[in-house]
């Protein structure tokens, strides 16, 4: 099953500020896109649900340091952040 996106305007501006500064994660972005959009849980992905203040949402890798956060519901997923660990959390 194919989900919707819904981006937040938070993550459209902090994506925006990444890929201007680091184009290389042009490729990275829209193959890990791909994958929540078919499968938010697909364990390449190593989603992990969240805790705390940020309980109901998860956690996904792009790269090593750089984590997705976002949250499911129905056929959609809402896209809220996108940044380093210390960022995000």
């Amino acid at each position: 099953m194919k989900r919707e996106f819904d981006f937040s305007p938070s993550f459209l501006k902090k994506a925006g500020k990444l890929l201007a500064k680091n184009p290389q994660l042009d490729p990275l972005l829209e193959n890990c896109l791909h994958k929540l959009s078919q499968n938010p849980f697909d364990p390449l992905l190593r989603t992990h649900p969240l805790s705390g203040k940020m309980k109901g949402k998860y956690a996904c890798s792009l790269t090593y340091e750089l984590r997705i956060v976002f949250k499911v519901s129905d056929d959609i997923v809402h896209l809220l952040d996108i940044g380093s660990h210390d960022e995000v959390y």
